[in-house]
């Protein structure tokens, strides 16, 4: 169940679409935003909004990788993975995140705070090695600077 507010919305942005279909990223984008998560309900929701089959949303959601399909934290870190960051420590800053945060890529903190995933490119070539925290460019960032940005990222929440 969403509010009415966000279903009004949500019909609103179909309708303005050329079609439904593109409408779909969008409606997943704030379903994913309300509920945390793109959960099998905001599958059913957005089925019914964009007029496709549960399975067609399901498609497009796993399709895209900033749609989660399982619950994530608070902060969701998207390490660039491009040849681009690769090249310049993306993969040395990703293993310092693995380290800092006590996880392995693709899990969350006990705490529900900070989810770590790999991003094949977040379009920041000329700062890399880039990392994309919720809507937000950040880098070039070094394996110190890491945990400088986390903590930042906590202190906002605190």
């Amino acid at each position: 169940m969403i509010p009415d507010h966000l279903r009004l919305e949500l019909e609103r942005r179909v309708s303005s679409a050329v079609t439904n279909r593109e409408a779909a990223v969008d409606v997943m984008k704030e379903l994913q935003r309300h509920f945390g998560w793109l959960t099998d309900e905001a599958v059913l929701i957005a089925a019914e909004l964009l007029g496709l089959s549960p399975l067609q949303v399901e498609e497009l959601a796993t399709f895209y990788e900033m749609i989660y399909r399982r619950p994530v934290g608070r902060h969701v870190i998207h390490v660039c993975d491009s040849i681009s960051c690769w090249s310049v420590g993306g993969e040395t800053l990703l293993k310092k995140f693995e380290k800092l945060l006590g996880i392995e890529v693709g899990s969350t903190t006990s705490d529900g705070q900070f989810t770590l995933l790999p991003c094949c490119c977040l379009g920041n070539c000329g700062n890399a090695p880039a990392v994309m925290v919720g809507r937000r460019l950040y880098g070039p960032l070094t394996p110190e600077s890491a945990g400088t940005l986390l903590e930042e990222l906590l202190d906002t929440h605190r």
